[in-house]
């Protein structure tokens, strides 16, 4: 029987309010809430320096884009505090000044992110798309009184972080082009505007460079992984003089899967606000000049790579194993810590939440694989020894869990079901060695790393080995599809639009992600059978969940519909839900709601 618990599926669809980039100035803040019962709509919060808070973006506005798919920095603020923002149903860039919001770049269906703006210019990637399926990017300027676009950088499949230095007369910005996704290698470029002559300054196919940021007119700030690791770099925009701010094997930011993020921030005494570590990223105040590097003493295990500066003090989204999702103010002076707005307005008693822990074991040739452990706890109920077990496997592929309160885990672990959230090779946050194991290894290296997770918990007691599934979503879904067609180690399987072929995505999917299959598994079709769910199906004998958005632009619907019929025609237990108006990724309530009540059912019922 499972345990009682006081948390409920609405409890975890209708508490996450998603926060998100955060921005500071003057003593104000502005943040992103997505709301689960407005049917995942995106609003624009704002804090007042007297401490009052409002919505500033009512419904059916949205502030969201689409540029990549995966969006982004959704707005920007203005000098004077005004808001410029994209909305979802146009993807037009709009200006919010106390009355309804107005349109400032063409109705050409155009998409616009990671806006930047500097006196009565907005700075910004721009994304069009063509009716034979040509995708475009380019860096334009868009007047704040509204007009068409100037053009300012075109040539790469894609850019990121428009940056102007001080005095105007300087573009630095990010780009790089197919077939790498930007953590594989990009280019940090400076644009004169004068005259429209560029270079390179850093970067290379090789070499991912990140978020640049001017420390003067003459001098970048920069992160790259030349060392194996995300670390911070210091340098001259002639592309001279690289400096090493703070050398260590630890992570300074992560990957490029959104535009917009900031992993770190010039305080307005010239130091720099970071966040760096392995698996959760840390608070610290890195000083340029001297290289010393001083964590915080704040209440939150760990930071986004999303911070806000306002002077000496900081603003960033913090989290904890009890503590949720956060939007923090940090005084970098006086340590005095604030939390201006919590994801979860009211937790159930913390004896009813897992403690995660971070650990760490050995899978297939000795390799190590990180994971974070939450076990089973409820205050109701004594037990001892094993309990059943789910799996977690994050998407991405190059993404990584991390350790903040999350009460889907908390559903299930206050029920007697513990959950591990493995990290399997391949996953950011450790270095650029492990993410690198999975070039070419994709559906091998990690599907090992999976099914070691779960023998690993079998071997130290903390799992019943009969009762261990595992589930996932995107490309942790093909992981999921993947582990059970080449293992029996598990009890059952739930994907959430997780991919099962490879042609079919590679046709279909989205520009951003369309040659992402030449480093995870190469460009010899003959090797796709060898790797894809669908093509090893036959090797599936326990039960499985499949749950499907059928908007997804991303994981079209068949990829998950055609492994259910696949297994339904073999005889194996399969059930497939759709649900219409969802994207990759659920944002409604009421999707949300009854895919958690659907997996516990599954659970309970393999379980048994």
């Amino acid at each position: 029987m499972p345990w009682p618990s006081p948390i409920t599926t609405t409890d975890v669809a209708r508490a996450g309010l998603r926060l998100g980039w955060p921005s500071a100035q003057s003593g104000q803040v502005w943040w992103t809430e997505d709301r689960p019962d407005e049917g995942g709509r995106t609003t624009i919060m704002h804090r007042a320096a007297d401490g009052t808070r409002r919505e500033l973006l009512p419904a059916p506005w949205n502030a969201r884009t689409r540029v990549h798919e995966y969006g982004g920095r959704p707005y920007a603020v203005t000098p004077d505090a005004k808001i410029v923002f994209t909305h979802h149903a146009d993807q037009r860039v709009y200006l919010l000044d106390g009355g309804d919001p107005q349109p400032l770049t063409p109705a050409d269906d155009a998409r616009y992110a990671d806006l930047l703006v500097r006196d009565d210019q907005i700075w910004c990637v721009r994304e069009r798309h063509s009716g034979d399926g040509k995708v475009v990017r380019d860096i334009v300027s868009v007047p704040l009184s509204g007009g068409a676009p100037t053009e300012w950088v075109t040539g790469s499949d894609f850019f990121a972080a428009p940056a102007l230095s001080p005095d105007g007369r300087h573009l630095a910005y990010i780009c790089w082009n197919h077939p790498r996704m930007p953590w594989n290698g990009t280019e940090l470029r400076v644009l004169r505007l004068e005259d429209r002559a560029s270079w390179t300054v850093k970067g290379s196919q090789s070499e991912s460079v990140l978020a640049p940021q001017w420390k003067d007119d003459q001098h970048l700030y920069l992160v790259s992984d030349w060392s194996g690791w995300w670390n911070l770099y210091q340098i001259s925009m002639y592309g001279t003089s690289a400096q090493a701010l703070f050398p260590a094997e630890e992570e300074f930011a992560w990957p490029l899967w959104m535009l917009g993020g900031r992993p770190y921030l010039i305080l307005g005494d010239g130091r720099l606000a970071v966040v760096h570590g392995r698996g959760n990223l840390r608070l610290a105040v890195l000083d340029p000049g001297s290289g010393e590097l001083a964590d915080l003493d704040v209440p939150y295990d760990g930071w986004e790579p999303k911070l806000a500066a306002d002077g000496p003090s900081l603003v960033g989204l913090g989290y904890g194993g009890a503590v949720p999702r956060s939007v923090v103010r940090v005084d970098t002076v006086t340590g005095r810590v604030e939390a201006l707005r919590r994801g979860i307005d009211e937790l159930p008693d913390v004896a009813y939440l897992p403690t995660p822990r971070a650990v760490e074991f050995q899978g297939r040739f000795g390799r190590h694989v990180h994971a974070f452990l939450y076990p089973a706890a409820n205050p109701a109920v004594r037990h001892e020894g094993a309990t059943p077990y789910v799996v977690f496997v994050h998407g991405g592929p190059t993404g990584h869990a991390q350790s903040e309160l999350d009460l889907e885990k908390a559903f299930f672990t206050s029920r007697g079901i513990g959950v591990l959230d493995v990290n399997y090779g391949g996953s950011s946050a450790y270095g650029r060695a492990y993410r690198d194991r999975l070039k070419g290894q994709w559906g091998i290296v990690d599907v090992e790393d999976t099914v070691a997770a779960a023998e690993w918990l079998a071997a130290e007691g903390l799992a019943d080995p009969a009762r261990i599934a595992v589930r996932g979503g995107s490309a942790g879904g093909w992981t999921v599809m993947a582990a059970c067609c080449r293992s029996d180690v598990f009890a059952g399987g739930v994907s959430y639009y997780g991919v099962s072929a490879l042609a079919p995505l590679i046709e279909h999917t989205h520009d951003f992600e369309s040659r992402y299959m030449d480093w995870l598994v190469g460009s010899d079709e003959s090797v796709y059978p060898t790797r894809e769910p669908l093509a090893l199906v036959g090797g599936v004998s326990c039960p499985m969940l499949l749950l499907q958005g059928l908007e997804d632009p991303i994981v079209p619907p068949e990829q998950s519909s055609a492994f259910a019929d696949a297994l339904s025609e073999r005889g194996v237990p399969c059930t497939y839900l759709a649900f219409e108006g969802e994207s990759h990724g659920f944002r409604r309530a009421e999707t949300r709601t009854a895919a958690l009540a659907a997996e516990l059912a599954f659970y309970q019922q393999i379980f048994a």
